[in-house]
C-alpha cells in the first residue's frame, strides 16, 4: 500500500514538473504569463458576454428610436392626408356650390320677377308621414311664414312653417300634410300634389283628384299650378305611375320628386315674386 501512494505521488510530482516546464517555455516563447493566462481564462468569456449584451442593447436602442421616429413620420403623414381630404372636400363643396350658383343666375334670369334668398340646411326631422328641415336663415333676412322653398332648378322643396331671427323650419314636399295645386304639364290636367302617406310609396309624392278620363303618361312633368305661394311652372316631380283612387271617379299618379330631399345643401327661399 506504502509502495501505491508513492507511485502516485511521483506521477503527481512528475506531471507538476512537466507543467511547469511547459508553461516556463511558453512564458519564454510568447511572453505570456501563467497570470495572464489565467486571467484571460476568465474574464475573455465575460467580455464576449459583456460586447454580446452591448450588441444586443445598442439593436434594442437603435429599434425603440426607429419605432419612435416611424410613429412621428406616420402621424405626421395622418395629417398630410386628413388635410388633403379637407382640401378636397372643400373643394367639391366649393365647386357644388358655384354650379347651384351658375345654375341659379339661368332662373333669375327666366324669372326676373322672383326675390331669392339663399340658405343652408342645418337639421332635418322625419317622422312617420312628416317631413321637415331647418335652415340657417331667418326673419333677419327677410324669410317668413308662407313662402316656399325652392332648388337652384326651380324645383319644389316645401314651405316655410316658421322662422326664427336666423333660422326658419321648412315642411317639405314630402310631408303628407302639404298639399300643392299641380298641373301635369304635357297635357294639363290639374290635381293636388302631397307626400305620400303609404309605407310602399314612402319618399314619393301623390298626384291625386285627377280627371277619370286623363291620359297619364310616367315621366310626365307635373308642375306648380300657381297661387299666391307658388308662381306657376315650378318643377314638383315626374310620374312613375298611375291608377284609379278607391271611388273609381278620379285618377291618382305617384311622382318622383324633381328634388332630391335626402342630399340637399342649399336651398332658396322665394320672398317676393309677380302673381300676375
Amino acid at each position: 500500500m506504502r509502495h501505491f501512494f508513492t507511485t502516485k505521488v511521483r506521477v503527481v510530482l512528475i506531471i507538476a514538473l512537466l507543467l511547469t516546464a511547459g508553461l516556463a517555455v511558453l512564458t519564454s516563447l510568447t511572453g505570456i504569463t501563467v497570470g495572464d493566462l489565467f486571467v484571460k481564462g476568465i474574464l475573455t468569456p465575460l467580455r464576449t458576454g459583456a460586447q454580446s449584451l452591448t450588441a444586443q442593447a445598442e439593436r434594442f436602442y437603435n429599434y425603440i428610436f426607429e419605432y419612435e421616429a416611424l410613429a412621428v413620420e406616420n402621424e405626421a403623414l395622418k395629417n398630410q392626408l386628413a388635410a388633403i381630404q379637407d382640401n378636397n372636400l372643400d373643394a367639391a363643396a366649393t365647386h357644388r356650390e358655384n354650379e347651384r350658383l351658375r345654375k341659379l343666375l339661368d332662373l333669375k334670369a327666366a324669372h326676373e320677377d322672383f326675390d331669392l334668398v339663399d340658405a343652408y340646411i342645418i337639421g332635418r326631422s322625419s317622422v312617420d308621414w312628416t317631413s321637415t328641415f331647418t335652415i340657417n336663415r331667418g326673419s333677419s333676412a327677410g324669410i317668413q311664414p308662407g313662402m316656399c322653398a325652392i332648388t337652384e332648378n326651380g324645383e319644389v322643396v316645401g314651405l316655410v312653417i316658421e322662422a326664427g331671427v336666423n333660422y326658419a323650419v321648412i315642411k317639405s314636399v314630402l310631408d303628407s300634410s302639404l298639399e300643392i295645386s299641380a298641373t301635369i304639364a304635357s297635357a294639363g290636367y290639374s290635381g293636388m300634389v302631397q307626400g305620400a302617406y303609404t309605407e310602399e310609396h314612402k319618399g314619393l309624392l301623390l298626384m291625386d283628384y285627377l280627371p277619370s278620363s286623363s291620359v297619364i303618361r310616367n315621366n310626365d312633368q307635373v308642375v306648380t299650378a300657381g297661387s299666391t305661394v307658388y308662381p306657376r311652372n315650378l318643377i314638383l316631380g315626374y310620374v312613375l305611375d298611375a291608377g284609379f283612387n278607391d271611388t273609381g271617379v278620379a285618377k291618382f299618379a305617384i311622382l318622383r320628386p324633381a328634388a332630391d330631399i335626402d342630399t340637399l345643401e342649399q336651398v332658396f327661399i322665394l320672398t317676393n315674386f309677380s302673381r300676375e
